[in-house]
């Protein structure tokens, strides 16, 4: 039996497309609307829409399952979720996990109770009951920033690089003492990036010293601690990583509060870029995630899943771009920062 995938794959579009085509829920662009059609003659493929609808009856409605209040970053995520979504005809029901697994567990159950057509999901650190039990259900879902289950499709960041060259970055600036804020334990995000500041020491040259890597947590209070004890050693670090846009807020009230200076006595570069990071003096050299294209790509692997359920999980990787500005002490001169 010709299936979606079938045409999508003879007309050289994605299954989304066709399903577009097939029911005019997005405008498709002609030349490839008549490609589209063309093939769909060819193969004979019938769509079986009685069959589709007893199976999932659709509500045009999808759910996201996300820290969206607590993380800016996720913010904008959503917002080019919900873009990509009303593009194609669908709504959003959106609830926001903050991040604890209890709490996720009750708003997905919730969500499900709507009777969704698929999930947006951004898996906590204590998600691995929850993604089983989704696992063996037949509803549509995506992870979105942790690649934590392979059984589902992902849309995340690529962390190990980017995060590598930041600290090999800070090594050609001389900086032998580079610290790096971690962040909330249990999630692929802070997985790989502590792996790529691990690659990026290595590749440097430098050792890695247990002492330099602390646990922020993803949260600004604890990375002020974390931070400030660090600050507090009598061989305290010339460059500090922070993983998370919260835990870069953190460490900057640590070293203010300390009364150092950024870059002049302490290099700060940060994983997440703000809209505002280079309104800061000095301005904020960062690894700026592209979020509005993890939205918008999460969402559109979703209707193809729920276009065609059969197709194998697959893990999308977007770069992330470096944004070479002043924290980390580019205008100072090279080899001040000694062993």
């Amino acid at each position: 039996m010709v299936t979606i995938a079938d045409v999508a794959r003879r007309a050289g579009v994605s299954t989304a497309t066709v399903s577009h085509v097939l029911n005019g829920t997005r405008h498709v662009a002609e030349r490839t609307r008549r490609r589209v059609l063309e093939v769909v003659a060819d193969l004979d493929y019938v769509p079986n829409r009685q069959a589709r609808s007893l199976v999932r009856s659709s509500t045009q409605q999808l759910g996201v399952a996300i820290s969206a209040l607590t993380n800016l970053y996720f913010g904008t995520v959503v917002h080019a979720m919900e873009a990509a979504a009303s593009a194609g005809g669908y709504t959003l029901i959106l609830a926001d996990t903050h991040e604890d697994p209890e709490l996720e567990e009750k708003v997905v159950t919730a969500l499900r109770g709507h009777r969704l057509d698929g999930l947006l999901l951004a898996p906590s650190s204590g998600a691995r009951p929850l993604l089983d039990r989704l696992a063996r259900t037949s509803l549509p879902t995506v992870l979105v920033d942790r690649a934590a289950d392979p059984r589902f499709d992902s849309v995340c960041t690529e962390n190990v690089e980017p995060m590598a060259h930041l600290v090999q970055h800070l090594a050609e600036l001389g900086h032998r003492r580079i610290a790096m804020v971690s962040g909330m334990a249990g999630l692929t995000t802070t997985d790989e990036r502590v792996a790529g500041y691990r690659l990026g020491l290595e590749r440097a040259g430098l050792a890695v010293d247990p002492r330099l890597v602390v646990s922020g947590g993803s949260d600004a209070d604890l990375t002020y601690t974390a931070v400030g004890a660090l600050l507090d050693a009598p061989d305290r670090p010339t460059a500090v990583v922070a993983a998370q846009n919260a835990m870069v807020i953190g460490t900057m009230r640590a070293l203010r509060d300390r009364g150092l200076d950024v870059p002049q006595d302490v290099a700060l570069v940060g994983f997440d870029d703000f809209e505002w990071a280079d309104v800061f003096s000095p301005r904020l050299t960062t690894a700026a995630q592209d979020a509005e294209q993890i939205g918008s790509r999460a969402v559109e692997l979703l209707l193809e899943r729920i276009a065609d359920p059969d197709l194998p999980p697959r893990a999308v990787r977007v770069p992330a771009q470096v944004m070479h500005r002043d924290s980390c002490g580019c205008g100072l001169t090279r080899g001040r920062h000694g062993t």
